[in-house]
């Protein structure tokens, strides 16, 4: 199984289309077929920006619902430990967490939409870098 990294803007994306690659991404982690990674600090980002106003705005959710949301999130998560933190590998610090995330808990790949952003940094530890279409297609090659 498959163990990987999510981008914040994954998560996001995820709960503005029910339709899109984001979305179906994570419907495989809660059905088991992928292994959801994430530190603490990476999941306080993920509640912290799903409960920004202009977020609320764009998804449409309670916070009760964004609750619920993170809490399934959570139960399919892998907790990493950072025993190491690699900074700085990245040109924007925020997303450093999510490389740690990546790198500390043994990741085979970082899914984002910002391919280019990670791409650099990712290569330095052999670390694939894919958008959630990529990953879909080859999970169905």
């Amino acid at each position: 199984m498959q163990r990987l990294a999510f981008d914040t803007d994954v998560i996001v994306t995820a709960l503005r289309s029910a339709s899109g690659g984001s979305n179906a991404a994570l419907r495989e982690v809660a059905h088991g077929r992928l292994t959801f990674l994430a530190t603490p600090t990476l999941f306080l980002e993920y509640e912290a920006v799903l409960k920004r106003p202009e977020q609320r705005l764009a998804h449409e959710l309670r916070l009760q619902d964004i609750d619920r949301f993170l809490a399934a999130l959570a139960s399919a998560c892998e907790a990493v430990d950072v025993s190491f933190q690699w900074r700085p590998q990245l040109t924007d610090p925020n997303d450093e967490m999510v490389l740690e995330a990546a790198i500390n808990g043994r990741a085979d790949a970082l899914i984002t939409h910002n391919v280019r952003d990670f791409a650099r940094g990712a290569e330095r530890f052999g670390l694939r870098v894919m958008t959630p279409g990529d990953l879909l297609k080859e999970l169905r090659s």
